[in-house]
């Protein structure tokens, strides 16, 4: 596969549900870990570049991959090193300064590991509609399949500027919720216990080269390679 063609040393098999929750914290549990600072690497795809065509360019992946996503990794890197430099001259002001990079970079690392696996290619069941559990939960808590299709669509097109648009779950009140995040802010942030199941990147890079500003036809599109199976696995052991 093209993405495997990258280096890495270690994919995100659970997307990194336990360090964004919180990243300022992981932040500062990295830069003082007795074993050494933990370094980031780009998770590989499961898929090809070019695998969810028509829906997402190959172009557009290979960059969103290989350019954007590689960007915030080697900044929170760097943003931890930082930290770990300052801790241990116990420069607290400086501490103070790096958690916007921090959680800017970390965030977006987060978002986007999340993100590939929330697509498949047709041919590996992306599109198809959740089944089990997380089917029967939509039904539930927005009365059908399209009715939360609507609802995510609506609400990534009119957020302002650069963010996410989220299907989640609530753990404390045990139900799904659509919500927003700006910038490289993942789903955490808006609740300690909300569970990201999809988030669907609204940042134009992904997907300004193929759908110019049109966000709402991306949005439209986008569903035809979602990876409903890894969100319904999520959900069965976030919901126990």
């Amino acid at each position: 596969m093209a993405a495997r063609a990258l280096l890495t040393r270690k994919t995100l098999a659970t997307v990194l549900r336990n360090d964004a929750k919180p990243i300022i914290g992981a932040g500062i549990a990295a830069a003082t870990h007795s074993r050494g600072l933990h370094v980031y690497t780009l998770p590989d795809l499961d898929y090809d570049y070019g695998a969810l065509e028509p829906a997402i360019s190959g172009e557009i992946m290979q960059l969103h991959h290989q350019k954007h996503h590689q960007t915030y990794i080697t900044n929170f890197n760097k943003a931890l090193e930082q930290l770990q430099d300052a801790v241990a001259k116990k420069d607290s002001s400086a501490v103070v300064k790096l958690q916007g990079a921090i959680k800017f970079n970390g965030g977006g690392h987060v978002n986007h590991s999340i993100f590939w696996k929330n697509l498949a290619p047709v041919r590996e069941g992306g599109g198809e509609p959740p089944k089990g559990s997380l089917g029967w939960a939509i039904d539930t808590h927005f009365g059908s399949f399209e009715a939360l299709v609507q609802k995510v669509n609506a609400e990534g097109a009119a957020l302002q500027g650069s963010g996410w648009v989220w299907l989640g779950l609530d753990k404390e009140l045990k139900r799904l919720v659509v919500e927003t995040t700006a910038n490289q802010d993942p789903l955490v942030t808006k609740g300690p216990n909300l569970v990201p199941l999809l988030g669907i990147d609204v940042w134009e890079h992904a997907y300004y080269l193929q759908y110019k500003n049109v966000r709402p036809d991306y949005l439209k599109n986008i569903w035809k390679v979602i990876n409903w199976k890894y969100a319904s696995e999520v959900y069965e052991k976030e919901s126990s």
